[in-house]
């Protein structure tokens, strides 16, 4: 059963609610979108990732007794209830009616372009906003820096170990779970992978060599306890004397009828020993053994350790990925996008300005296309409004305006695309069956394999076009120009 979030909300969200409810604005439907503004570490994409959240949130929605009861022990400044008694009856017998549309997770996605279309009420969709954004703008986060991750380790196995230093239990499992999507192939949380069905993995601790005589008997016990499933920690005391006693318990292992699977290295210059470990254990005939490394690795150490000839097998990947550790936060939003009296009328686009031009917000109730070339590369994004199409006949739709470059326009009629957009939510309850894991997984492999090596490289990569139809682009600027023209260049002047 889905978990009842309906309160992980800011409480503004609840005064302006309150807001639209006295001012009779129940009947007032809205449109908002979720996009971020700039490529998470500086890189040429994201891996969009949340989908989970989304549709848990909407099928667990609704304000219990328990809800109410305490939205009505919260005083105002002045001492009096901060909430309307007739209010919190309104909300008690609320039923969401909202429409949901959102990017697949899994997909690679860009600045600017909606992920999650949320239409409705505007008294829900406004409710709703914060916990879209919690789910929506962490696990994207995750998703990405693991693709990263396994790009620099080049086909070769990455784990999950960021655990322990997670941002708590939720913090954990969602790493978990987009990390997998973005392309590990193992996590070590155990929860994650009983919840998820994503595939498990680890080794020991210094601990266990360190609760044991010494560090021969330490690897003997193991060896005994997990026959085939045995990795070695050989840095507790000396990597030199940890891999003579690994030697000595894989010999052991082989006579016995089993392998030992590997060793890991937690320590040191991983490039020097991974060498010195790999011609050791090759000079004892034992090439099957496996090198495993870990030790605050991002994509930018292990890239450089495959560059330096390191013969490592895999890698375990923790702290720098479950915390983001370069980038810690998102920076996703939600805004207003269009807004109706009733959903008897037709939409009112509308937008946001700012002093900082880049955050002027894209009117209207966005859609967006990917165009792909022959070859089944995306080129660009195209994000429109049905209602406000440029051209006649075939031309009609087919000219995109760059976001970022207005003199960037481009036609794209003869370019195959698709819609990203997907129903996820219908009328308040969430579209089933909800797809698996497994299926992100493979989307997010799929797409990188056809993404430009422009767009993925770490430094300086290429920036991938998304624009707006031509249309949609002549509204914006309708809207800009209206608006600006009653706003002062110089406020603080006056």
């Amino acid at each position: 059963m889905a978990r009842n979030m309906t309160l992980l909300t800011d409480l503004y969200e609840l005064t302006m609610a309150q807001g639209y409810w006295a001012q009779g604005k129940l009947e007032t439907e809205a449109c908002f979108y979720t996009f971020f503004r700039d490529n998470p570490f500086e890189g040429g994409y994201g891996i969009f990732c949340g989908c989970d959240q989304v549709a848990e949130l909407v099928e667990g929605f609704g304000f219990t007794d328990e809800d109410i009861a305490y939205l009505a022990s919260l005083p105002s400044p002045a001492g009096t209830p901060l909430f309307d008694k007739n209010f919190l009856s309104y909300l008690r017998e609320m039923k969401l009616d909202v429409t949901i549309d959102i990017v697949p997770d899994g997909t690679v996605v860009f600045p600017r372009e909606p992920l999650v279309r949320v239409m409705g009420p505007l008294l829900q969709c406004q409710i709703l906003e914060p916990a879209i954004l919690n789910g929506v703008n962490f696990q994207t986060l995750i998703a990405t820096k693991a693709a990263r991750v396994c790009r620099a380790a080049q086909g070769r196995p990455v784990s999950e170990f960021g655990l322990r230093r997670a941002q708590g239990p939720d913090g954990a499992m969602s790493s978990s779970r987009a990390a997998y999507v973005g392309g590990c192939a193992s996590v070590a949380n155990v929860l994650a992978g009983m919840k998820y069905d994503i595939p498990i993995g680890g080794t020991h601790a210094h601990s266990w060599v360190m609760s044991f005589p010494d560090e021969l008997t330490a690897f003997r016990a193991y060896a005994e306890a997990m026959p085939d499933n045995c990795v070695l920690l050989v840095d507790t005391y000396d990597v030199e004397t940890g891999v003579k006693n690994a030697i000595t318990v894989g010999r052991e292992l082989r006579e016995k009828g089993h392998k030992l699977r590997g060793i890991r290295i937690d320590s040191g210059d991983l490039a020097k020993l991974s060498k010195y470990v790999r011609g050791r254990f090759d000079a004892e005939g034992l090439p099957y053994v496996g090198i495993s490394v870990s030790n605050d690795l991002d994509e930018y150490t292990i890239q450089s350790l495959l560059d330096q000839g390191a013969p490592i097998d895999s890698f375990g990947v923790g702290t720098k990925l479950a915390t983001c550790y370069d980038q810690p936060a998102l920076g996703g939003v939600y805004k207003l996008s269009a807004r109706r009296a009733s959903d008897a009328e037709p939409w009112t686009p509308v937008v946001k300005l700012s002093e900082q031009p880049y955050k002027r917000t894209i009117p209207g109730v966005q859609r967006v296309r990917r165009y792909y070339d022959g070859f089944g590369g995306p080129v660009c994004d195209m994000i429109y409004d049905e209602d406000h199409l440029a051209g006649e006949g075939a031309a009609r739709g087919n000219t995109l305006v760059a976001v970022n470059d207005a003199a960037l326009v481009t036609d794209v009629s003869e370019l195959e695309y698709r819609e990203l957009l997907v129903p996820i939510v219908r009328d308040g309850s969430a579209v089933a069956p909800r797809e698996s894991i497994q299926d992100a997984r493979e989307r997010c492999a799929w797409a990188l394999d056809h993404l430009d090596a422009a767009f993925k490289r770490f430094l300086y990569p290429q920036t991938y076009v998304v624009g707006m139809e031509q249309g949609l682009a002549q509204v914006r600027d309708e809207l800009v120009r209206k608006n600006m023209a009653a706003a002062s260049a110089f406020p603080w002047a006056k």
